[in-house]
């Protein structure tokens, strides 16, 4: 895929508007399954100048420059302004972030997976989860919640909270119901997930 050190950092910024976790905020990967992102290091106009000096006519989506669209607002007047008010960088700084944010979300995802494999995936111990710190807990949910059949990609920060309130803040409030069907409730000191 064609994505830029450029399209890092408003992708970045956009999840910072959103209020978006350590996951969203690390942007977009080098590699995804299939897909590979090889110039994600480099700036939008090194990528036009190589093709410039390759002699390549590159083709440019028209909706890059319709402002009807967040991304290409945050492209043409967020980040010339940050960089215009706060001095030049902001583009590299923001990428960098979003590598840094990666390698830490990864290492939040894989000791929530290690986590996760001792419990139950129906039925977690609410002493258990009660002593895990907060980003690995709420890993550990969300891995339980998909698991237990919601759809890939379908929760928010909104279906996690009430969830995580059954655990931390438990004074006999009912179940959550979630997308895919999936309920979950707490009962005699677990974390009951059904659909």
């Amino acid at each position: 895929l064609g994505h830029t050190r450029d399209d890092q950092s408003e992708s970045v910024l956009l999840g910072l508007a959103r209020g978006s976790g350590a996951r969203s905020l690390s942007a977009m990967a080098l590699r995804n399954g299939k897909y590979v992102r090889p110039l994600l290091a480099i700036t939008r106009e090194e990528t036009l100048g190589a093709c410039v000096e390759a002699q390549l006519d590159p083709w440019d989506d028209p909706h890059n420059a319709d402002k009807a669209f967040t991304r290409v607002r945050v492209r043409t007047d967020v980040i010339p302004n940050l960089e215009k008010n706060l001095g030049p960088g902001i583009s590299a700084a923001l990428a960098r972030t979003a590598s840094l944010l990666r390698d830490d979300a990864d290492a939040l995802d894989q000791l929530a997976e290690t986590e996760f494999a001792l419990h139950d995936p129906l039925s977690l111990d609410i002493s258990r989860l009660e002593k895990l710190p907060k980003a690995i807990r709420t890993r550990v949910l969300r891995l339980a919640i998909y698991a237990a059949g919601a759809p890939s990609g379908s929760l928010s920060a909104d279906h996690i909270t009430p969830i995580e309130a059954l655990i931390t803040e438990w004074s006999g409030q009912g179940a959550s119901d979630l997308p895919g069907g999936v309920r979950v409730s707490r009962i005699s000191g677990r974390l009951s997930l059904s659909r």
